[in-house]
């Protein structure tokens, strides 16, 4: 279909496939700093803003939204959390994050970073298409590549571009775009997955709660102080028809129960659902007049809550180099992004994969890697020099008294 006919062609600096968090803050930075942007979506704007995902921002990226014009809403709605807590078979343990490394985390539903990014693309005349299909990248490899997709009313659109930014999540069809003989993807599939509700419900614990247990792990997040979302490990093969809510509620119980008497406050369960999960990363994250940002080019585990994270770093690492490569620098500019994208990119994915290890139990795992396990949790939670790691890492390595 490269050639076939079009309805209508439009020339802009810069298209981007996916409109997703990480492809409308980027449309948004780089608008700000004067370049036009286009961009396309297979999915409907309701599909993506009714899509659940995980909801903890770096204090970094919280202010990047207030002070980059996105929207103040989550000053008003977000929820700032100073520390986690990680309970070790019924004890609790805090992790204080601002005593530790001055800084903390806001819980803001990814659905609510989406809705005002798209807000305000909306409000700034942003050019954002969803719902389009059929779409296709041609001559990445050149100076002039193309973004074709056909309208929801039927319509068949060309976009011409000098760059074209793969955010097309972690099913991307821009990364297959480099040649499999010149790209290199690393990854692991992990053994187990997440059991995940939405439960209306109080809130059982002002922060997140980590829990490891003999009964296996559990997660006790929020959403906001009606909803609550929870997670506890179970087979990648789990199926949803099999856990009634009762059964469900009697898992996280048993998981986060301890001495002192710590219960979970119950409610009419929404939603449930079994969240695979794995590490991946390509390289390059940038093939010609392509470049990929986000899951479109590497994913983390949900444990240590960075996935989104690190999608709006590699965006405004781009958004800084892109408009000096459409300028009187050149293309060389592009040069900088991989290698600055890459060094948080593994960091994250490091620390993920630590963390996962660290509360979850692996599949025939023997009683040797269980009291190890329960050593190395000792380690995080009994020393100052865990607790900071944990902190740190957690954090996302930010600018000490930097606040939103």
């Amino acid at each position: 279909m490269a050639d076939a006919p079009v309805d209508s062609v439009t020339t802009v600096p810069v298209a981007v496939v996916g409109a997703g968090p990480a492809g409308l803050m980027l449309a948004h930075l780089l608008g700000r700093a004067g370049v036009g942007t286009t961009v396309v979506d297979t999915r409907t704007r309701h599909a993506i803003a009714t899509t659940q995902r995980a909801g903890i921002l770096e204090a970094d990226a919280a202010r990047d939204l207030v002070e980059t014009g996105v929207s103040d809403r989550i000053l008003r709605e977000g929820y700032e959390h100073e520390g986690v807590e990680l309970r070790v078979a019924g004890r609790s343990h805090r992790v204080d994050f601002r005593e530790l490394v001055g800084a903390s985390v806001w819980l803001y539903p990814q659905t609510d970073v989406f809705a005002d990014l798209a807000d305000a693309r909306e409000r700034d005349g942003g050019a954002v298409h969803f719902g389009v299909r059929d779409t296709e990248v041609l001559d990445v490899t050149t100076t002039a590549p193309r973004v074709r997709y056909t309208a929801p009313d039927g319509a068949r659109h060309e976009i011409r571009a000098r760059y074209v930014v793969g955010a097309d999540g972690s099913r991307s069809m821009c990364r297959d775009l480099v040649p499999e003989d010149r790209r290199t993807r690393y990854g692991r599939e992990y053994p187990f997955a997440w059991f995940g509700i939405l439960a209306e419900a109080p809130t059982s614990a002002p922060e997140l709660v980590y829990a490891h247990s003999e009964h296996g792990f559990a997660l006790i997040s929020q959403r906001t102080e009606a909803v609550q979302r929870m997670y506890f490990q179970c087979s990648p093969d789990e199926s949803v028809g099999d856990w009634p809510d009762d059964r469900v509620w009697d898992t996280l119980q048993a998981r986060v129960a301890g001495e002192d008497g710590f219960r979970l406050k119950e409610g009419p369960i929404t939603e449930k659902t079994v969240l695979r999960f794995r590490s991946f990363v390509q390289e390059p994250m940038r093939w010609g007049s392509l470049v990929l940002v986000g899951d479109a080019a590497h994913t983390v585990p949900p444990t240590g809550a960075r996935g989104l994270n690190l999608a709006l770093h590699d965006v405004k690492v781009l958004a800084d180099v892109l408009p000096r490569a459409l300028g009187r620098t050149g293309d060389p500019a592009l040069d900088a992004y991989e290698p600055r994208a890459l060094r948080r990119i593994w960091r994250a994915q490091n620390f993920s994969s630590w963390m996962t290890r660290l509360l979850h139990t692996e599949p025939g795992g023997s009683a040797f890697d269980l009291r190890r396990q329960l050593g190395e949790l000792d380690n995080v939670v009994g020393t100052r020099a865990g607790r900071a790691y944990l902190a740190e890492q957690y954090t996302g390595w930010p600018t000490r008294g930097h606040r939103p």
